[in-house]
């Protein structure tokens, strides 16, 4: 997969959901139309009036996710930019999201702001599959982030892990060693390990 299959994903299903803090630092999620997808940039607008608005100029962040019929599913999570021409990037909006118009009919779609996430990560979750395929992306200024687990050399080769893991992605060896690609990070073969030989990539 590709950033920019995986932001493709999110637009054809459309409706996702898209995640912020508020003043409080209380996490806050909503569903959102994403409007546009093109060279790895992701668009959206809100109104200036709503709470989701504040949140985005406050911060500057939002994460999103979404899940389309084949059970797979997109996350993101990044720095957002709201956009400048204002009126041309909502007309651009409205023309490739003809249902708008009986949303905010005429010249009141100019209350809305145009916004683009195109710095973060991205991370496709296949579980359509099986096993369930999982791969992560940085894009525009981001790097790939690390998650899940790493079998270090501490390893005794007793198998605790390859008989607990519920995907069966981790193969003998020296050390053993987990397919990143299937793997959960669920954790159970931390906790099973005696000799506490794993590690959570990227600390």
């Amino acid at each position: 997969m590709t950033v920019q299959e995986c932001l493709q994903i999110l637009r054809d299903v459309k409706d996702v959901a898209f995640a912020t803090v508020d003043e409080k630092g209380v996490p806050q999620v909503r569903i959102i139309d994403v409007m546009l997808v093109e060279e790895e940039k992701l668009y959206f607008c809100t109104a200036r009036g709503k709470d989701f608005y504040r949140q985005l100029i406050s911060s500057g962040r939002v994460a999103v996710t979404g899940l389309n019929r084949e059970y797979q599913m997109v996350r993101v999570a990044g720095r957002v930019r709201k956009l400048p021409e204002q009126k041309t990037w909502i007309d651009r909006i409205f023309e490739e999201n003809p249902s708008m118009k009986s949303v905010y009919p005429g010249e009141s779609r100019y209350i809305l702001e145009p916004f683009c996430l195109e710095n973060g990560q991205v991370e496709f979750f296949d579980l359509g599959k099986s096993p369930i395929y999982r791969e992560s992306m940085g894009f525009g200024m981001e790097r790939t982030a690390q998650k899940g687990f790493v079998i270090t050399d501490a390893c005794i080769g007793c198998g605790e892990c390859k008989r607990n893991c519920p995907q069966q992605c981790i193969e003998e060896g020296s050390p053993f060693a987990i397919r990143q690609e299937n793997c959960l990070h669920c954790g159970l073969c931390l906790e099973n390990c005696p000799v506490q030989a794993m590690e959570r990539r990227g600390e």
